[in-house]
């Protein structure tokens, strides 16, 4: 069983789903297979075992093509190819382990959608969904989209990110569903329902779903949220999940990810950090991720990203300098670090302000 199974058969509470309902998280065929049967969008895909079913599956697909290893890999599991030689490698790749280890012994090939990706995140008790603010990741490497796929550089929530009319959308299509589709095939969703999205010309479509708080979303929405996050999961875990009890605070934030030197790559590890006092003095918080004591009590980088030094503001401008400012204080050799973390959401305050 999983943790959260063990707990509730001592009669402990806890947020979070069953191994059972863990499933969307942990296996891309079950979630897609599932999507298909609760008729919740998303892209067009097909299954393979092995290569040759990866490689004759590819026919049926124009390119770019996305290929998915099917189970857990950290957030690089997945890899847009762009041509044909691209697909046959990453295929190699994928079922050999050399890409994803195990988690590549079954792979999803699935069709390219295009748009603009979105993290939509609900509390779930069992029977009702009650929606955190929208976020956005950024997954790549580097600035503009570029470069191998990450567990995430850096994540913005901004409310402006999602109409009220596109939010109603996508709790019934989406979140509401899957609740109630979950519930009717005897394994109750509860917890953290993360919905990745890619916001297409005919709606939003679920990329994929994590079944829990994602990273580095959590640092950013956390730093907007105006309640007690400890009542919200307590309620949660009794089962009596309410909307009105999630408040948020309007102004948006921003987390940039500080990554160390070879990620997503073989990491370097054992580099001294230095700045996070003067960092935490602009107002910033910084979440530490891959970091440790060495045996000479000296801060040091221990794993691929290290810190998410997070900041909001009264505009996304403003968080997304706060941010920045408070990551220049912050010093570590073979620091990696995108300068374009909140960037995309800058067009709609621009449009408001025009319209203004």
């Amino acid at each position: 069983d999983g943790v959260v199974d063990a707990f509730r058969a001592a009669g402990r509470p806890i947020v979070g789903p069953s191994k059972e309902a863990a499933q969307l998280e942990g296996s891309k065929i079950f979630a897609k297979r599932f999507m298909q049967r609760a008729g919740i969008p998303t892209a067009a895909y097909a299954v393979a075992e092995n290569p040759e079913e990866a490689r004759e599956a590819l026919g049926r697909f124009s390119y770019p093509v996305v290929l998915k290893a099917d189970g857990l890999a950290a957030g690089k599991g997945v890899v847009i190819c762009a041509t044909a030689i691209e697909a046959h490698d990453t295929i190699h790749s994928l079922f050999s382990g050399a890409l994803a280890g195990s988690a590549g012994s079954r792979v999803v090939i699935e069709e390219f959608l295009e748009g603009e990706e979105v993290s939509f995140i609900g509390l779930c008790d069992g029977e009702r969904v009650a929606a955190l603010e929208p976020s956005q990741d950024h997954k790549t490497i580097y600035d503009g989209d570029i470069g191998p796929n990450t567990g995430g550089m850096g994540a913005y929530s901004d409310s402006r990110i999602l109409d009220e009319q596109t939010r109603e959308l996508i709790m019934g299509r989406v979140m509401q569903t899957t609740v109630d589709q979950m519930a009717a095939e005897g394994t109750p969703f509860t917890g953290f329902l993360y919905a990745g999205l890619m916001m297409t010309s005919a709606g939003p479509k679920v990329l994929e779903f994590n079944v829990r708080l994602g990273d580095p979303e959590t640092q950013a929405l956390l730093f907007r949220l105006d309640c007690d996050f400890g009542e919200l999961l307590m309620e949660a875990a009794q089962g009596r999940v309410r909307a009105e009890s999630l408040r948020f605070s309007p102004d948006p934030s921003v987390c940039v990810v500080l990554a160390a030197h070879g990620y997503p790559g073989q990491v370097r590890a054992g580099d001294p950090i230095s700045g996070l006092d003067a960092a935490e003095q602009t107002g910033a918080v910084v979440f530490h991720a891959g970091t440790k004591l060495n045996d000479q009590r000296q801060l040091v980088t221990s794993g691929g990203r290290v810190l998410g030094v997070t900041a909001a503001g009264p505009t996304l401008p403003a968080a997304i300098e706060a941010a920045y400012a408070a990551c220049r204080h912050i010093r570590f050799e073979g620091c990696q670090m995108r300068s374009d973390i909140g960037r995309k959401g800058l067009k709609r305050w621009q449009r408001d302000s025009r319209v203004q």
